[in-house]
């Protein structure tokens, strides 16, 4: 008896492709007494991660309690935003601090934040540098060990976000802290995937539709061009809008609706 041929499988609807997930942060708190730089409240309601200033750079104890109470009202997750003790200069000054003295006053931000968030029945989740610190770890070893010692002495507990590749994600893996790489989606990339320093032509993307593509691709595909016109790798779980820029609002707003338009799933790393 002649077998009967199987009968051909019938086709099913095109796999679905996997869903990437990424946090979406903001530096926020970036005022001081009746100065405010940036829309926190409008912000707190697109981002899912606030780095929020702790008096160093910008930030006052009054705008840290505030920021971190509409943060826990909201669900976004808070994490405490160290910098160089540079208010005049918005930390985007390079300093020289003396280890013990850097690892100090990084630990002293991070436990004045999380009095405010503790407060707010919230707590610091993570901790990221900022401005000409965030450079600095990136290759500097004894500030980010200096960085790192003192997330230690705060809390044992805490992640760290910073740059892919950077000295600072490197020694906080090998101190037994979580590690997150962050992208920016409006500063532009070296061929060497840093950032252009602020200053030269270039260095920031401004221009929405870009800022949308590149958070796309960021997301879906781990890369970038650089400001040479490269593509560079730059695999990321969280993605960093800046607060101070012109239109943050809309443009965080977006960001995130490409984002989800695209398939891409914004949520907290933490």
């Amino acid at each position: 008896m002649t077998a009967t041929p199987p009968m051909p499988a019938t086709p099913g609807p095109p796999a679905t492709p996997p869903t990437t997930a990424i946090d979406l942060n903001a530096d926020l708190g970036e005022g001081f007494g009746r100065w405010r730089l940036t829309d926190d409240e409008q912000l707190l309601s697109v981002v899912t991660s606030a780095n929020v200033a702790c008096g160093f750079h910008a930030g006052d104890a009054a705008t840290m309690r505030r920021v971190c109470e509409l943060a826990a009202e909201r669900g976004v997750t808070i994490g405490a935003q160290v910098s160089y003790q540079d208010l005049a200069g918005f930390g985007r000054r390079a300093m020289d601090v003396p280890p013990a003295e850097l690892a100090a006053e990084v630990a002293y931000q991070i436990g004045a934040l999380e009095v405010f968030a503790r407060a707010a029945g919230a707590r610091v989740a993570y901790v990221k540098p900022h401005g000409a610190l965030y450079n600095r770890v990136v290759h500097d070893e004894e500030q980010a060990e200096a960085v790192i010692e003192g997330v230690l002495l705060a809390d044992t507990a805490l992640t760290v976000l910073g740059l892919p590749g950077s000295r600072l994600l490197d020694l906080a893996r090998g101190a037994g802290l979580a590690a997150v790489p962050e992208a920016f989606a409006d500063r532009s990339y070296t061929d060497e995937g840093t950032l252009v320093p602020r200053g030269r032509a270039g260095a920031e993307v401004t221009d929405p539709e870009i800022v949308v593509e590149r958070s796309v691709r960021l997301a879906r595909v781990g890369q970038v061009t650089s400001h040479a016109g490269a593509s560079i790798e730059v695999r990321a779980r969280s993605l960093c809008l800046h607060g101070d820029t012109p239109g943050a609002v809309e443009l965080a707003i977006r960001v995130r609706r490409g984002l989800e338009e695209s398939g891409v799933r914004v949520e907290a790393f933490a």
